[in-house]
C-alpha cells in the first residue's frame, strides 16, 4: 500500500473479529516499526507490553474497567481485539541519556525539558504502530488507561515503576463498527491550521 494511502485510510477501529488473531510476523512488524521512532538523543526511553493471550486480556479490561461498564457499545467492541499492545515512556532514560558527557545535564533535572520527549517520542511510536496496521490490513485504535486505574494496571502486569503507561493500543481486523460521533465536527483544512512565516491573527 503506497504510503498516502496508508495515511487517509487510518482512523480508530472499535471493533474487530474475535476468531481472526493477528499473525504473529505481524505483530512482530508492528513493534519492530514502533522502534524506529525518533528519539531525543537516541534515548529510546520506551517499552511495549505485549497481551495477545485471552487471560491477559482479559486481566487488561478487569483492571482499567474494573466496574464492568467501560463505555458502553464503545468497550465491547474493543474487548474482541485479539491483541492489546501498552506502549509505556520511561522518563528516567532521557534524564540519564542527558547527563552522559556529550550532552552534559547532570543535574538531571526535568525542568530543563519544556516538552516531556519521554511522552511524545512514545507516542510517536505508537503512531508507527497504528499506521502499520493499516498497511497490514488491521484496524487499531490508540485509547487512554484512566488515571484511576493506572495503580490496577501497573500491579496486573508487574509494570516498573520507571515506565509509565501513555495509553494503549487495540490492534486485530476489523469487524463492521460504528463511526465515532466526534467526526461529525469535520476534519480542519491545512489553510485553518498552518500558518507561514508568522502565526496570523486573523
Amino acid at each position: 500500500m503506497e504510503f498516502g494511502e496508508v495515511v487517509r485510510k487510518r482512523r480508530m477501529v472499535r471493533d474487530y473479529d474475535p476468531g481472526r488473531p493477528v499473525p504473529a510476523a505481524v505483530v512482530d512488524r508492528l513493534l519492530t516499526h514502533a522502534t524506529h521512532a525518533p528519539s531525543a538523543g537516541f534515548s529510546q526511553g520506551w517499552g511495549f507490553l505485549v497481551l495477545d493471550d485471552p487471560a491477559d486480556r482479559a486481566a487488561f479490561w478487569a483492571a482499567t474497567t474494573p466496574d464492568g461498564r467501560g463505555r458502553g457499545r464503545w468497550i465491547e467492541g474493543m474487548r474482541r481485539a485479539p491483541l492489546i499492545v501498552v506502549p509505556h515512556s520511561n522518563r528516567s532514560a532521557y534524564l540519564d541519556r542527558y547527563a552522559e558527557p556529550d550532552k552534559g545535564w547532570t543535574d538531571r533535572d526535568p525542568a530543563r525539558w519544556p516538552v516531556p520527549y519521554w511522552d511524545v517520542d512514545t507516542g510517536m511510536a505508537a503512531l508507527l504502530m497504528l499506521l502499520t496496521a493499516v498497511d497490514e490490513g488491521l484496524g487499531a485504535c490508540f485509547f487512554g488507561i484512566p488515571g484511576e486505574s493506572v495503580d490496577r494496571y501497573r500491579k496486573a502486569f508487574d509494570v516498573p515503576a520507571e515506565f509509565n503507561p501513555i495509553g494503549a493500543v487495540t490492534i486485530g481486523y476489523r469487524a463492521p463498527d460504528r463511526l465515532s460521533p466526534s467526526l461529525k465536527r469535520g476534519r480542519r483544512s491545512v489553510d485553518q491550521v498552518v500558518h507561514r512565516g508568522r502565526w496570523s491573527r486573523d
